[in-house]
């Protein structure tokens, strides 16, 4: 979603940066760091998720600053590797974004808070809910954390970041509803598309590669 200079005060600058290094720290504590050396094919899928949310991310469309749209993709993400490598995976994406040109460097824990970090925590608090539901239905887990965890992941990063701008007094709240959040149901849409239709993918040709995949509790 892109923000750029100007856009945030500089105490929100400070919490974001606080919020973004907590979440960091966290994660990196989490991930199984022996695990992801001696296993090549899940290194493969990371820095593959990395490269392809890279490239992903330099496609977007807005017509004023920091009011960007385009597809995040983390929700397939966070379910191929877990919300812990999910995240570095998709730190690596923005700081590519960052080199490109296409976000200011300054930005970089703010911008990558709202695309990876709340997208990742979202999409894994929606499949740990699918997960004590017990659903005995494959379906399940490709529905509500694919589809429908990737629009509301997206949702909810979306308004994250309106009321960062409308609180910072960027833009009137009349101009986020008009310029933003009245399209923003047309943005969960494809989000909710291309990540299902991805994990519906790996599913079906690859399901060992969806490490929250628990092929155990379906029928």
């Amino acid at each position: 979603m892109g923000m750029t200079l100007n856009l945030l005060s500089s105490s929100q600058w400070v919490i974001t940066t606080g919020l973004f290094l907590v979440i960091l720290w966290l994660a990196a504590g989490r991930v199984d760091w022996q695990r992801l050396k001696r296993d090549q094919a899940l290194q493969h899928t990371l820095f593959g998720a990395a490269v392809v949310l890279g490239v992903l991310w330099q496609i977007r469309a807005g017509l004023s600053p920091g009011l960007t749209i385009h597809i995040f993709g983390m929700t397939a993400v966070t379910l191929m590797l877990g919300w812990e490598l999910a995240v570095f995976a998709g730190l690596m994406a923005s700081l590519a974004v960052v080199v490109t040109g296409r976000e200011p460097w300054q930005l970089f824990a703010a911008n990558s808070l709202i695309t990876v970090m709340v997208p990742a925590l979202v999409s894994h608090a929606i499949m740990r809910w699918e997960r004590r539901r017990s659903f005995r239905n494959f379906f399940a887990y490709i529905f509500f954390c694919g589809f429908f965890g990737a629009a509301i992941s997206v949702a909810v990063a979306g308004v994250s970041m309106v009321l960062m701008l409308w609180s910072s007094g960027t833009y009137s709240w009349y101009d986020l509803v008009h310029e933003y959040l009245r399209y923003l149901p047309l943005i969960m849409l494809p989000e909710a598309f291309v990540n299902g239709t991805v994990v519906t993918g790996f599913m079906v040709f690859h399901p060992e590669r969806l490490l929250t995949l628990d092929p155990r509790r379906y029928r």
